[in-house]
């Protein structure tokens, strides 16, 4: 289990409804890209972010390492818009720092609200929301063994880097790029063997198309819809009025 799994599982909102969580995630989600950028986003990645570290108790540190690699992106697709290259090399674009600065602040938003929601909520239980929304049960089977694949990857790539490791396989440059080459030639063979193996498993016990996980059903509770409804009406009318 991955970190951001087990906090998912083990958060102090683990048994709050899903209709909650999404309700507050999807609809911050949905006035963050609505809104003009200023003041509404910063206001909505604060408040998502607090959602996910006060209100939750997620770890910050995992916070933060889920939300580096988007932060990339965001730092790659603002530079972008606000530099350009000509014959005279880089330089200002026109309006470009204010497009940048309202990418940013759009795209942080809407990263702490899918935050949120992943680090609060297990895969599991979104999958079963889905399914009760109309999603097709083929479709959900099909998204759960793509997740599960995924963390065979993981945990295969994992596996060969600590024996090339414990056979010198990381000593000097050239080593450790050869080792890497030869992860990465070696890696869906073995990753397929063991999906393979797992299809095989799951045909043993019978499986007949359906994984069935045991999901809790929280329902939502009203006053706590209606806060979450007026804080996004506070939102709105920011961004609205501001």
């Amino acid at each position: 289990m991955s970190p951001a799994d087990r906090v998912a599982h083990t958060n102090r909102w683990r048994r709050r409804s899903l209709v909650e969580k999404a309700v507050l995630a999807l609809g911050m989600l949905v006035l963050a890209v609505a809104l003009p950028p200023f003041p509404a986003s910063p206001v909505i990645a604060v408040v998502m972010a607090a959602a996910a570290l006060i209100g939750a108790a997620v770890p910050f540190r995992l916070w933060l390492a889920c939300a580096t690699a988007p932060a990339g992106f965001l730092l790659v697709g603002a530079f972008s818009l606000a530099f350009q290259w000509d014959g005279g090399g880089f330089s200002l674009a026109q309006n470009g720092l204010h497009l940048a600065a309202g990418l940013a602040a759009r795209s942080l938003a809407g990263v702490c609200c899918l935050l949120f929601l992943a680090l609060t909520t297990p895969t599991s239980d979104l999958l079963n929301g889905l399914r009760r929304a109309g999603l097709p049960a083929e479709l959900a089977e099909i998204a759960l063994l793509m997740y599960r694949f995924l963390f065979l990857l993981a945990e295969v790539a994992a596996a060969m880097d600590a024996a090339q490791a414990a056979r010198l396989g990381h000593v000097g440059v050239g080593r450790r790029l050869r080792s890497l080459g030869l992860l990465i030639a070696n890696l869906l063979p073995r990753a397929l063997d063991r999906a393979r193996r797992l299809e095989i498993g799951l045909a043993a016990r019978g499986w007949t198309g359906e994984l069935r996980v045991l999901s809790p059903k929280a329902a939502p509770s009203l006053p706590v819809l209606a806060a979450i409804g007026a804080m996004e009406g506070g939102v709105l009318l920011l961004g609205v009025l501001v």
